[in-house]
């Protein structure tokens, strides 16, 4: 059942070929890269509502005009929002900081990790209800695959290179530095690079038929 102080976001970026999921691109193709990064959306979104931990809204990457937007806040029955900042800090900062004036708890999220399944993100809510100020998901890339908050957005989106492999060690620091508790779930795998379409078709050979026999990633 959904509760009314949790809020799950979506982060996402239209499906245009040469635009979405760019690192793929050298093995499916700037259309099949753009009809992965499609489907692994609407995979977010229904693993997002199956959770049921509160509303979800997509925050749509450039604007919430291409089509796709328009066909998963149907299908989905979900909100649709436009990312605004100049990069993904500021862009995290502010879509949580909006989400602030109605929830004390928000769960942000990507589409890059097929695996945060719905007990995962029922995990993340109920740890935000024990006192814990901020939780994450680890990527194994380095990085973060989902982040949630209680009672206030922390100022640790600054001064991060976004991408890098150093994304969750200098968010570390910075929460150590405003002396912040936090949690952290196992990492999980990003969907990123042609090497790690390997371990998508293992996991989720779904996600990938027709699109490519991965020949190209051997």
């Amino acid at each position: 059942m959904d509760t009314p102080d949790t809020a799950l976001l979506v982060f996402a970026r239209a499906p245009v070929p040469g635009q979405a999921k760019t690192r793929l691109v050298p093995a499916l193709g700037q259309a099949g890269a753009a009809e992965l990064h499609a489907r692994m959306v609407r995979h977010t979104l229904k693993n997002a509502v199956a959770a049921g931990v509160g509303p979800v809204t997509l925050w749509c990457m450039p604007d919430d005009k291409h089509p796709f937007f328009a066909e998963c806040a149907r299908n989905f029955n979900v909100s649709l929002h436009v990312q605004q900042g100049n990069d993904l800090g500021q862009c995290m900062a502010h879509a949580l900081e909006t989400s602030l004036r109605n929830f004390r708890h928000m769960m942000l999220i990507g589409t890059d990790c097929p695996a945060l399944g719905p007990d995962i993100l029922r995990n993340v809510a109920q740890r935000l209800r024990t006192n814990v100020s901020v939780v994450f998901v680890p990527a194994e890339d380095g990085g973060y695959t989902l982040i949630g908050v209680r009672d206030g957005v922390p100022s640790i989106f600054d001064n991060i290179t976004w991408g890098s492999d150093s994304v969750m060690e200098h968010t570390r620091s910075q929460l150590r530095s405003q002396q912040l508790d936090w949690h952290e779930l196992p990492p999980m795998l990003d969907i990123d690079t042609p090497h790690d379409l390997q371990q998508l078709q293992r996991s989720h050979p779904d996600l990938l038929l027709g699109i490519t026999s991965l020949e190209s990633t051997s």
